[in-house]
């Protein structure tokens, strides 16, 4: 790999913000262009229903673009995030791209790289966690999955607007991932470079497990600008976009 890595994460591409899905098309079409590959790690969408979300009018030119991209020869791989982990392995296919386990090990420059969303590593959030763990059970997604559009699209406004309440009244350190399960997912995967979206609030982050030094890279989110993570043979670093 002689060209650049990008990662971008959090982008929540939905209709009411047209100005920011048409600066991620942008992106695809240009910046990332250039790069050997595009990881985007998790909430590329706002929300993602089903694979009958693939046909809307909206996320079509996205998934087309993408799609794209893959055909001219850069890797296009995505992960879940809390919003968009209902997207399918087919969708995926279909569009060209490949779909990544959470988490996922990768070597970059020779830099062992750990890509996850990053939700997994907010555990004092308990109440996250087991209302994650229920929701991605194999029979309550068929069951989801199995409802008419409609009421997929109502429960998934009240599930929102119920976890933006919340969201409102927790501590915000709750919500930012626990250096306990930062150092074990460094440890557990032989001390790499870790790079995640999710909690929006992006950075570089230095770590020392085990007697080992460890860098951590949190992508930012797409709500106020956007942005993307740049990895080559000199390193990381994010870049800003216009």
């Amino acid at each position: 790999m002689d060209r650049p890595a990008l990662f971008v994460s959090d982008v929540h591409l939905a209709p009411a913000r047209p100005a920011m899905a048409a600066r991620f098309l942008r992106f695809v079409g240009e910046e990332a262009r250039d790069a050997a590959a595009l990881f985007i790690l998790g909430d590329l969408f706002d929300h993602w229903l089903g694979d009958d979300d693939a046909d809307d009018p909206f996320n079509r030119p996205v998934l087309g673009a993408l799609g794209a991209l893959a055909a001219s020869g850069v890797e296009v791989a995505l992960l879940h995030g809390n919003r968009d982990f209902l997207l399918s392995g087919r969708v995926a296919a279909r569009a060209g791209l490949q779909l990544l386990h959470d988490p996922t090990v990768r070597e970059f420059f020779g830099a062992r790289t750990l890509l996850v969303h990053g939700d997994t590593l907010c555990t004092d959030d308990v109440r996250y966690q087991r209302y994650r763990a229920r929701v991605r059970r194999p029979a309550v997604v068929r069951t989801f999955l199995a409802l008419p559009r409609a009421l997929r699209c109502a429960i998934a406004g009240g599930l929102r607007s119920v976890s933006e309440t919340e969201k409102d009244a927790k501590p915000q350190e709750i919500m930012d991932v626990a250096l306990p399960a930062v150092e074990a997912a460094l440890r557990a995967h032989g001390y790499p470079r870790l790079v995640h979206g999710h909690t929006h609030r992006p950075g570089r982050h230095a770590h020392e497990v085990d007697g080992q030094r460890c860098e951590r890279w949190v992508l930012a989110d797409w709500y106020r600008r956007a942005s993307y993570l740049r990895c080559d043979a000199r390193g990381c670093a994010s870049v800003d976009l216009e």
